[in-house]
Formats: structure tokens, sequence, C-alpha cells
């Protein structure tokens, strides 16, 4: 017997899987910063709490929705499927968006409710300036070339432990913190912590990870060509058809790979953070 997973599932599991993302992100930031008074402890714990979370999300709802919980993950597969691959459909990777960015809203509401704070006040920390821009370019190309590169060369089981790393590595080297996630960036805007966006500095934060977007799908073209690979999350290459699996309690986790809407369980991760 063959399972099939419908748009509305994976619609459920890209709100669930960034809801819970931004949980660990937000929560964890709002925890360090109880805890110590040392900005440098503090973004040590975030950092590691959600590479953590995140390579947890994306092994869970990768078999579902190939776990994007970011929109320019969702792009790079809707342009895959655009210029001849295999990927999400127009229709589709409008759903994604609408859900990753609810459920990132949600998240963010709900850690500020789990630490007794009072959900939905914006936050006040202003992040501008060109280098921050350009931090936000680099955070976001990187994570794509990641996922499309893992995905290129055959190793889109990697794609969960690697996007996790790269995120956590990425939170120190950029100069914006990496938000790297148009959706995360906007549900960060709902915290009014040290890990929040003030809402006047979405525009510049949201445009510069799609400049960000294209530059890693270019990279990705130029180091392992435009072949469509079958890839791997947050992007992760081209998406791959989708592979029937019996749906008996399997013995170890299936493989999984980027949302095509046709099964759950697909060949590689389509993404991050």
């Amino acid at each position: 017997m063959t399972a099939h997973t419908s748009l509305s599932r994976r619609a459920a599991a890209e709100l669930i899987g960034t809801a819970g993302l931004l949980v660990v992100v937000i929560g964890s930031g709002l925890q360090a910063a109880e805890l110590s008074r040392d900005t440098g402890v503090a973004l040590i714990a975030n950092s590691l709490a959600s590479a953590i979370g995140l390579g947890l999300i994306i092994t869970l709802f990768g078999p579902l929705s190939g776990a994007h919980l970011n929109p320019v993950v969702t792009l790079t597969s809707w342009w895959a499927r655009r210029t001849g691959g295999d990927g999400l459909g127009g229709r589709e990777a409008l759903v994604y968006t609408v859900a990753q960015t609810a459920g990132a809203i949600g998240g963010a509401l709900l850690a500020e409710t789990m630490f007794g704070r009072t959900p939905g006040t914006f936050s006040t920390q202003v992040r501008d300036g060109g280098h921050l821009l350009i931090g936000e370019v680099v955070a976001t190309a990187g994570l794509v070339l990641v996922i499309q590169g893992l995905g290129r060369i055959g190793r889109p089981r990697l794609v969960p432990a690697a996007v996790a790393a790269y995120i956590a590595a990425a939170i120190w080297f950029t100069s914006s913190g990496s938000f790297a996630n148009p959706a995360g960036t906007i549900g960060r805007s709902f915290s009014d912590s040290f890990t929040g966006i003030a809402p006047e500095s979405l525009p510049g934060f949201v445009a510069a990870q799609l400049i960000g977007g294209i530059l890693g799908l270019a990279l990705a073209a130029l180091l392992y060509g435009n072949g469509n690979g079958n890839g791997s999350e947050n992007g992760a290459s081209r998406t791959a058809k989708p592979v029937p699996v019996e749906t008996a309690v399997p013995t170890s986790l299936p493989e999984t790979g980027p949302a095509d809407g046709a099964s759950p369980t697909k060949a590689a991760y389509e993404p991050v953070g």
C-alpha cells in the first residue's frame, strides 16, 4: 500500500515545522538572556539550540513536505521546475510560503507567551546598515549553496546535519547573525528580544535574503552545472521525483526529499533557518 501526501498535509507540516523553528530560536534566546548577562555566552547557547532544533525539524518533517521552512528554499524549488527540473508548481510554492509565514508568526507568539511575556509586541531591535545587508546576502547564498551542492553531488542524507552546522556557524561569521529566512525574519519581528528585528528593518533584510538566494543558485550552477541531480532540504537540490513507500512501520528512517506533492517520502530534502 502506498501513501500519498496531500498539499494540505504538506502545508500543515511547513506551518508546524516553521513554528517549531521559531519557538526554538526565540525561546532559546529568551532563556539564554535570562540565565546570562554575557552576550557571547547567550549567543553560544542560542546558536547551538537553534542548530540542533533545525536539524531535528528537518529530519522529522522532511519526509512530509521536504522541510523547506523557508520561502527562499521554496522559491529555489519553484525555479527548478521552471527551468525544466523537478520541483514545486506555482500554486504549491505560494501555499508553502503562506504556511511558513503564518507558522513563523505563530511560533514567535508562542515563545513569547511561554516565557510570560506579552505576545504580539513588536521588536525594537533596529538592524540597519549596508554591512548587515551584505551579511544576509552571504548567509542566504551560503545556505542555498550547501543545500544545492549536496543535492547535486548525490548526498541528500547529509542535509539535516549540514544545514544545522552551517546555520550554527553562520550565526557567528555573518554580521547580521544569519536570519537567512524571510518567513523567520517576519516572525522574529514579533519578539522584542535580542533575537528580534524591528519591523522597519524587514524590507532590507528580506530583499537581501532574496538576492542571496539568487546568488546561491548561480554559484551552484557555476560549480556543479545546471544538471537536475536528485537533491535535498531548505533547497537541497532540484526536487526529486516522488518514490512510493510502504506504510508498514520502517526499521529506519526512510530516505527523504524535497516536496513535490506526490509521496510522504521524497528522495531528498529541499530546508532553513
